[in-house]
């Protein structure tokens, strides 16, 4: 499973989103792998913010730009001339979807497709991962877990536009890059969480806020079921996958990655586990009932990734909170953010190497 600093050494790869939580994190693995980076993203909506603390632009060819103009996404990416591609921008929230579903649609659907189209004139494109969320699944609350071949489909805007990115990227696999020997996969997973998010109506985020700040953390919904990982399991998922492309593009196509369904947990065990590691803090739980319709119950079987990928969960729930409220203390103690993220990383690959 470990990622092949080899074969990603110089390496032309795109990063769209890299000025993200999971974007940022992810320029800083494949920088530390050398890999050749350009990053295409909107500035850091947040602050603090993980790209600035944990300067992700040190190193890589770093492009404002909005996915949603056509343009400009053409002209970096032409420019670029990539062979790997992992596509993270988006609109990645819920609650916000509500409000702006003309601009949450515009650029998860269009601005996938801007994305994609200008990748059809790379000459020396080899591997795409859209990665896209484990909310892309017509969400029947039964107590299964998904599978690639579910129906897909949305309630709310965020979850409908990323189902609509599915299928906008199966039709390039389709239609255009198929014939070419490019293998374009899309990657679900979602509820990740680590250090370096500081998004608004995030779990660990509001509960870091709240704890270190002496308020309350409000929480609407305690008893609602997610599939939570690490960020960095997610992510050498993806390192995984794309490798595995290059070789054998047969293996395009739709991928969970997640914790073992055994460990999907509720928003009060999520909480709780956070609140044991930072030491404390004072929690309201909701009635279960506030705010716009979410999914009660979401897990994921992972059994393709599994298999086909040998991609496997390594840390558990509880390590994963803690190891993300322990970034943040360290944070807030003054420790760089840089050094903190690469650290974790060296333990992930360690871990990694001695479960090969």
């Amino acid at each position: 499973m470990e990622p092949d600093a080899a074969f990603w050494r110089g390496k032309r790869v795109v990063v769209t989103g890299h000025t993200g939580f999971k974007g940022g994190w992810l320029t800083l693995w494949l920088r530390r792998l050398g890999a050749t980076v350009t990053g295409i993203s909107l500035p850091p909506d947040t602050t603090p913010d993980l790209f600035t603390l944990a300067r992700v632009a040190e190193g890589i060819s770093h492009h404002l730009a909005d996915i949603r103009d056509r343009e400009a996404v053409a002209r970096i990416i032409r420019e670029a001339d990539p062979q790997a591609v992992f596509h993270l921008a988006a609109q990645p929230l819920v609650r916000p979807s509500y409000d702006d579903p003309i601009g949450t649609f515009s650029t998860n659907v269009m601005g996938t497709a801007h994305v994609l189209d200008a990748l059809r004139f790379c000459p020396n494109l080899r591997v795409v991962a859209a990665i896209t969320t484990d909310k892309v699944y017509r969400n029947r609350e039964w107590p299964f877990p998904y599978r690639e071949d579910d129906h897909l489909g949305g309630h709310d805007p965020y979850s409908a536009s990323k189902a609509g990115s599915e299928i906008v990227a199966a039709c390039y696999r389709d239609a255009f890059f198929k014939d070419r020997g490019v293998a374009l996969a899309t990657a679900r997973a979602g509820n990740v969480i680590g250090g370096g998010d500081w998004s608004l109506d995030r779990l660990i985020p509001d509960a870091v806020r709240a704890f270190g700040g002496g308020g309350t953390l409000h929480i609407r919904r305690p008893d609602a079921v997610r599939p939570w990982q690490h960020v960095l399991e997610p992510l050498a998922g993806y390192l995984r996958l794309a490798r595995l492309l290059f070789d054998d593009p047969g293996l395009a196509g739709a991928y969970n990655f997640g914790p073992h369904t055994s460990e999907a947990a509720t928003v009060r065990q999520v909480v709780e586990l956070a609140r044991a590691a930072f030491g404390g803090g004072e929690v309201a739980y909701g009635p279960g009932d506030e705010g716009p319709h979410e999914a009660g119950w979401l897990a994921l079987e992972t059994a393709k990734a599994r298999t086909l990928l040998g991609v496997r969960p390594l840390w558990s729930l509880e390590e994963a909170v803690g190891r993300t409220m322990a970034w943040y203390a360290r944070q807030l103690r003054g420790q760089d953010a840089r050094e903190l993220c690469l650290e974790e990383i060296a333990a992930y690959e360690a871990l990694l190497q001695g479960a090969a």
